[in-house]
């Protein structure tokens, strides 16, 4: 029977390395860690949960790590996680009938990504909501699935190659060797670790990145890692649209590379850019409700309805899609169906920001400014404290010329906010008319 061995490269993992390991155990064979320079507890915890472990230089770049850690590997087949990562119970069952096919030398693996929101996607991918029985993710709302080669054949021919990102599918399918989707699912926590973490691991990456695009300046790929990362890590959505841009012209097919060419167009204001790149993007969910931003921003108000319409089976719209059908409608004169939908998307998820701000701006520009301030204050006692939720129930308040509802607001905003400028500028607007009506009340 084929030998399965688990490969690993670690740093600093003590939070997760316990659980990753106990999710492997009875499926492999040997547990071979290579550490890159931890200073916590990661190498005593795998030692002492049966790992053998080793040390290797760090010199930014994955693929180098990865292929050391291959080199201490001596079973017949190599299954690779990371540390925040964990092999699905199920996957016992699938293990031995996959290793014995002998036309295949490697899988592509589901990885389920965790996220903190249902809003979030991973790449292009939108989250779904999130129904596993796997006990630790329990607790997220929402996962995106990829897919990776995570299981293999050991052979020398078959290596990583990349400096991030990287991927060992490169060189079996270069030297002749098939690669098969597979039923093994990973779940990985990696994106719901806290800011400061996901932050230093963005700086890594966008460093490695860079390097990775000066040593493959002609790969698409490349191109686009390091666009997505500049658009979603640092918001930095010019530089994004030009890597973006690169990668298109490199590879005209790479569909996920238009898709985010069209956001980021509509990210620096160029909504019909954004629209000429989308037609590139494929015909799916996330390219249809782009577009509908798109037309969106055009005034295009019916155009927007009708591509987010596309987006989604109406019986199952998210509750943000159905916000931004709602304000189209109401834009486009279909006031009543448009107000249902923006209310019906605020009752349906109350602590998602965007969906009652989208009924605001619609009742504001209905001039519905009583029911407008109602559901700016009703955001207020539904989501995480913000500034900004503050002062736009505050002035639309001090628009009825309700001054004194309008100096509450700022009263108690300035009570979690102190000293913030933009809400004691108001302040020193509305104070001197609630002063003004306490004499003509006296």
């Amino acid at each position: 029977m084929p030998t399965l061995g688990l490969s690993m490269i670690v740093r600093d993992a003590e939070k997760h390395i316990r659980g990753c390991l106990d999710s492997v155990r009875g499926m492999v064979d040997d547990v071979q860690i290579a550490d890159t320079g931890s200073t916590d507890s990661t190498v005593r915890i795998a030692s002492e949960m049966g790992a053998r472990v080793v040390s290797i230089p760090w010199e930014n770049d994955f693929a180098k790590a990865r292929n050391l850690a291959l080199q201490e590997v001596h079973t017949d087949w190599v299954l690779v996680l990371d540390a925040d990562e964990q092999l699905d119970p199920s996957v016992s069952r699938y293990l031995p009938g996959l290793m014995d096919k002998p036309n295949v030398r490697g899988y592509l693996t589901s990885i389920r990504n965790y996220v903190l929101s249902a809003q979030d996607h991973v790449w292009d991918q939108l989250a779904v909501p999130n129904n596993t029985n796997f006990e630790r993710a329990r607790q997220y709302p929402a996962y995106a699935e990829h897919q990776n080669v995570r299981l293999f054949r050991r052979a020398p021919e078959i290596f990583f190659v990349g400096r991030v990102h990287e991927t060992v599918g490169t060189t079996i399918e270069s030297s002749g060797g098939k690669v098969s989707p597979c039923p093994v699912l990973i779940h990985h926590f990696g994106l719901v670790e806290d800011p400061d973490t996901r932050a230093q691991k963005n700086r890594l990456y966008r460093e490695m990145g860079r390097q990775k695009l000066l040593e493959m300046p002609e790969n698409a790929q490349a191109h686009f890692e390091l666009g997505l990362l500049e658009f979603e890590g640092f918001h930095e959505y010019q530089e994004a649209l030009g890597l973006f841009r690169r990668a298109c012209e490199l590879n005209p097919k790479l569909s996920v590379g238009w898709f985010f060419a069209g956001v980021a167009n509509l990210k620096a204001g160029q909504p019909e850019e954004a629209l000429r790149c989308l037609k590139n993007a494929g015909a799916r969910p996330v390219v249809f409700e782009a577009q509908g931003d798109a037309f969106y921003a055009l005034d295009q108000f019916d155009q927007a309805r009708r591509a987010y319409l596309r987006a989604f089976d109406t019986v199952k719209l998210p509750p943000d899609l159905e916000s931004k059908i709602g304000l189209a409608e109401v834009r486009s004169g279909r006031v009543r169906s448009g107000v249902a939908k923006l209310r019906k998307a605020v009752e349906r998820d109350a602590g998602a920001p965007q969906v009652h701000d989208r009924l605001v701006t619609a009742l504001v520009w209905l001039n519905q400014l009583g029911e407008a301030a109602e559901a700016a204050e009703k955001k207020i006692a539904s989501v995480a404290p913000d500034p900004q939720a503050y002062l736009r129930a505050a002035v639309i308040r001090a628009q009825q010329q309700n001054w004194q509802q309008s100096l509450e607001i700022l009263c108690r905003a300035l009570e979690q906010f102190p000293h913030h400028p933009a809400l004691e500028r108001v302040l020193a607007e509305v104070q001197p008319r609630t002063m003004g009506l306490a004499v003509r009340n006296e």
